[in-house]
């Protein structure tokens, strides 16, 4: 990975490298503020248990990973944990320190381990002697630095552009006066005489400190967790760069850089060099799990064995859907939050037939919205785009629009310039103030208009478009007996004041609304000659079948249609479905409002429009499990918006090539958002953004609390707490399949990464069979056959 600036000259450096690497590869990235992706906060323990990765997290980042045992005594005293849940999850850990029995398992409830503690660093050990607060200097003095050097356009004045990140904090820092004043005498001449690279620096370091090659991954790992946020976006900027085929050396260059502080810091306190070699020491011990870590895992499984009964005795065995040819089809994306609008829809009637599908519905496309050149990744963030499409004007009324753009940038800077902005509301007038006055009662108008539509760049071959169209339509499960109406609804938010708007839009789109590739596909499906060529395939679509996109919009559960293609003879079906839509919306708000802080039926909609809204809608939140299923046995059935649905028979799956495609794709996606959500509820400390009320945009990618200091990522506060407690229950999640077992054994086998997450239990994977759950998924492609799980 960094063999560009780290060549094997011997083998220490060799194992500092290989260190280095293994510190990188376990921090999970943090995507940017403009497309915020879910990403998994365990990324980089997938290959260890939950019991293993608790010890390893406690040492580097001093958090728990499972809720406080109270939590599972709780569900145990209200019946929401049966001792059946804890004997079974206690009968599967194979770890030897698990309790001898049920009694000693609930003996451990009553018992609270103690807090967890990283081990520390020289600057904590120096803050010990000194009583300098040195980590708090630290992350003032890197964070004012780091949001200038990765700022995205949002500063006016800017630092030395081009350089890598070693080289242009060494060249602040020499002049950067604030660790003197702090005390720590002569650290700009400690900067000035450090190495010139950061490989360079890095070696050096860790000879001064004192780092053997068992404890260097360790060490350094503890180091990037202590930069907090700014090592999640150095590792985010390797993993585009890795999507690319390249690579990035921006989070080695910040180990290099905490180093050197560490280097300083034992010069400047000697005496903490006894307290330092048994930290070394402890780094170098092996990460294995301990008692109370174990028991925790257990008790977090019990609590999701718990949650898979009552998912199992929802389910319905019943294998008859609607008869005849549906009124309306509406493929939704499998977001947990389009679960209580599908159900609200088929209510209504039972021709309304409803689908679950990825997001971004097959398309691996990258948009260049119009206005820019700019180009934004419509597809989960572990696929690359292979597929441009553009939403350009005409010539003309592009020049148009980005003049408008550029003169409404230039009043944004004119607000925000050093002189400026001081005479901005002289400047500005009584005028500005009525706006501000719009804007504070949620009265100003939004903007619903519809876009271009979205087109190819380079036009495709029509044989081309067809494979593309086939294919989804297969994955859809959508070759037979098509409604004169289809739906492809995306998803997408509408936020007023909320830096994390992309939080809410379409994980499977790239943090982006579904809008774009709903667009693209109706209309390729639209296309005569794409139908011509699919139906010498074999794949013919009903002459009078449209299909048209739409959005829904999650804030205030309105859909929005777009009819890119002219079809007057389909009025009648469009008024129908927008009705019935309009009357799902209305359904679906009522059932949030029940969730929401202060929420009543008729409000839910205007949260959207309110600039201090601080829950504008719970998100994900709550999401347990993923079923790819046949509709059939989930229709109908209350699911509580826990749950992404996905459509699958696995008896039209030749080859169980979409199966493979729901495994390795939708799944991992899903199995992100639940990992984030649990890890910003049970370590929000480390892995969620804080409280929404202290925060600042920072460098147009990220927050920090306050006016500066650490870059947070993850969920803020308020998306998984409703000011009282938390709003989401912490389950990993749990993957419901209607398939053989041989068959996700071979998927599983051809993917380890796939495999490792349910190996190591960060998901759980059940068999179903006609709705009923068959086994359960055992480490090592092995199954466990399972009584029918019955409700509570």
């Amino acid at each position: 990975m960094y063999s560009d600036i780290l060549a094997p000259h011997h083998s220490r450096l060799e194992a500092l490298r290989a260190a280095a690497d293994h510190a990188a590869r376990a921090i999970p990235p943090a995507f940017p503020l403009t497309a915020t992706v879910a990403v998994n906060p365990f990324l980089g323990q997938a290959g260890e248990d939950l019991a293993t990765a608790a010890n390893r997290l406690a040492r580097v980042a001093g958090i728990r990973v499972t809720p406080a045992r109270k939590h599972y005594a709780k569900g145990l005293a209200k019946g929401d944990i049966t001792d059946a849940d804890l004997s079974s999850a206690l009968a599967a850990s194979k770890s030897p320190l698990r309790p001898l029995d049920l009694a000693g398992l609930k003996a451990a409830l009553g018992v609270e381990p103690a807090a967890p503690s990283a081990q520390p660093t020289i600057a904590t050990l120096a803050q010990n002697l000194t009583g300098t607060d040195w980590n708090a200097v630290i992350e003032k003095c890197l964070g004012l630095w780091a949001a200038g050097h990765f700022d995205r356009g949002q500063a006016l004045w800017l630092p030395t552009p081009c350089q890598g990140a070693y080289a242009a904090w060494r060249e602040w820092a020499i002049n950067d006066l604030t660790p003197e004043i702090a005390g720590l005498r002569g650290f700009c001449a400690h900067v000035a005489a450090a190495p010139d690279t950061a490989e360079r620096a890095i070696l050096r370091a860790a000879d001064r400190l004192g780092l053997t090659e068992e404890a260097a991954p360790m060490a350094f790992h503890r180091l990037l967790s202590d930069l907090g946020g700014w090592a999640q976006h150095a590792r985010f900027l390797l993993w585009q760069a890795e999507l690319e085929g390249e690579s990035d050396t921006t989070l080695l260059e910040l180990l290099a850089i905490r180093l050197v502080w560490e280097e300083a810091l034992l010069a400047h306190a000697p005496e903490v060099g006894a307290a330092w070699n048994k930290v070394v020491a402890a780094h170098a011990r092996p990460v294995a799990p301990t008692a109370d870590a174990v028991i925790d895992a257990i008790l977090q499984d019990a609590a999701e064995r718990a949650h898979q009964r009552r998912l199992a005795g929802c389910l319905s065995t019943s294998q008859a859907g609607p008869r005849g040819r549906p009124a309306l089809q509406a493929a939704f994306c499998i977001d947990v939050r389009s679960e209580v609008l599908r159900r609200a829809l088929e209510s209504l009637d039972p021709s309304i037939e409803t689908l679950g599908f990825a997001g971004f519905f097959g398309l691996p496309l990258a948009h260049r919205a119009h206005g820019t050149d700019a180009l934004d990744s419509h597809l989960p963030a572990l696929l690359k785009p292979v597929l441009t499409v553009s939403s350009h004007a005409a010539e003309g009324a592009e020049s148009a629009f980005r003049v408008a753009a550029r003169g409404k940038r230039a009043w944004g800077r004119f607000r925000q310039a050093a002189v400026s902005s001081f005479a901005f509301v002289e400047a500005a007038g009584i005028g500005y103030g009525a706006k501000l006055l719009c804007a504070a009662l949620g009265i100003q108008g939004a903007d619903h208009a519809a876009g271009q539509l979205p087109r190819f760049e380079l036009p495709l071959p029509v044989t081309a478009k067809a494979d593309i169209g086939a294919k989804v339509l297969v994955s859809m499960g959508l070759t037979a007996n098509q409604a004169r109406l289809v739906l492809l609804v995306g998803h997408g938010t509408q936020v007023t004041n909320n830096p994390h708007e992309s939080a809410y839009h379409c994980g499977a789109c790239g943090g982006h609304s579904g809008e774009v590739s709903a667009r693209v596909l109706a209309d390729l499906l639209n296309d005569a000659e794409v139908r011509r060529e699919l139906a010498a395939r074999g794949m013919p679509l009903p002459a009078d079948t449209l299909f048209v996109a739409a959005l829904h919009v999650t804030t205030t559960d309105e859909v929005r249609l777009f009819v890119d293609t002219a079809a007057p003879s389909h009025a009648g079906d469009l008024a129908r479905a927008r009705a019935w839509l309009a009357t799902a919306g209305a359904m679906t708000r009522m059932e949030r409002a029940t969730r929401l802080p202060g929420a009543t039926a008729g409000t839910v909609a205007r949260r959207a429009l309110d600039w201090a809204e601080l829950r504008p809608e719970w998100g994900l939140a709550g999401c347990a499990g993923f079923i790819a299923a046949p509709r059939t046995i989930t229709r109908a059935r209350d699911l509580g918006g826990r749950c992404f649905l996905h459509s699958y028979d696995w008896t039209t799956d030749k080859d169980f090539k979409t199966l493979e495609l729901i495994l390795t794709a939708p799944v991992v996606v899903a199995s992100w958002i639940s990992l984030q959500y649990y890890g910003s509820t049970v370590a929000p400390e480390v892995f969620g953004a804080g409280d929404k009320q202290l925060h600042n945009v920072v460098g147009g990618f990220g927050v920090v609390t306050g006016n500066g200091g650490r870059l947070r990522t993850g969920l803020p506060l308020q998306a998984v707490h409703d000011g009282v407690a938390f709003a989401h229950e912490p389950l990993r999640l749990s993957v419901l399949v209607e398939a053989p077992t041989e068959a996700m054994d071979d998927i599983l086998a051809r993917h380890p990464a796939v495999r490792a997450l349910f190996d190591n239990g960060w998901l759980h994977l059940l068999a179903l069979d006609k709705g009923i759950v068959v086994a359960r998924y055992r480490q090592g492609l092995s199954w466990e056959r399972v009584a029918t799980l019955e409700a509570a």
